[in-house]
Parts: C-alpha cells; structure tokens; sequence
C-alpha cells in the first residue's frame, strides 16, 4: 500500500480487495497518518476491486475519528461499480466525500 503525503494531508493507495483477511493493514496505515498529525487522508480507491463490510468499518471509523479533529477522510477514483452501488446501498457516499474525477 503505497502512502503519498503533502503538508498536512496524506493519501492511500491501497490494490486489490479490503475484506476481513487484510482491513487490518487499512486500519493501521490510516491510524498511523491520523496519529501523525494528517487531517486530511484521501483513499484513493483506482487500484481496489472489492471491498466488504470490515473494510467500509474502517473507513467510518477513521472518518469519524478525523471529523472529530476537524479533519476529512475522502475516497477518490472509485472504478468498480460494485464498490459504487455499496456505497450508495449504505449511503456512505452520503457520510464521506467520495471523488470521481
């Protein structure tokens, strides 16, 4: 997973599925950049075909945890319309800022 940072936002670029076998790393890579100080860490969601119930989890969880610090979590270039139709199936899109440029 490869982590990009600038002044004081931080992205992620995590590959392949986030499911239970590997949300884990997820979680501890965004714990990292939040523990750092970042208040903004963009997911960049380009290189990621499939993602389940644990890994949308952490995503809430780190969104709540950086709203709290007046920070933002965004999920930018989501390319699977999997991952698309869950995240609107459980309104995610309307809890963080999601980037389809």
């Amino acid at each position: 997973m490869e982590i990009r940072k600038s002044g004081s936002e931080a992205c992620l670029e995590p590959t392949g599925r986030i499911d239970m076998s590997n949300s884990h790393i997820l979680k501890e890579k965004l714990l990292e950049l939040y523990n750092e100080g970042f208040t903004v860490i963009t997911v960049d969601f380009s290189q990621v075909n499939g993602i389940d119930s644990s890994g949308l989890g952490k995503l809430l969880l780190f969104q709540k945890k950086l709203k709290e610090k007046d920070g933002e979590l965004i999920v930018k270039h989501v390319k699977s319309e999997y991952i698309r139709k869950m995240f609107e199936m459980i309104h995610l899109d309307k809890v963080i800022r999601i980037i389809n440029e």
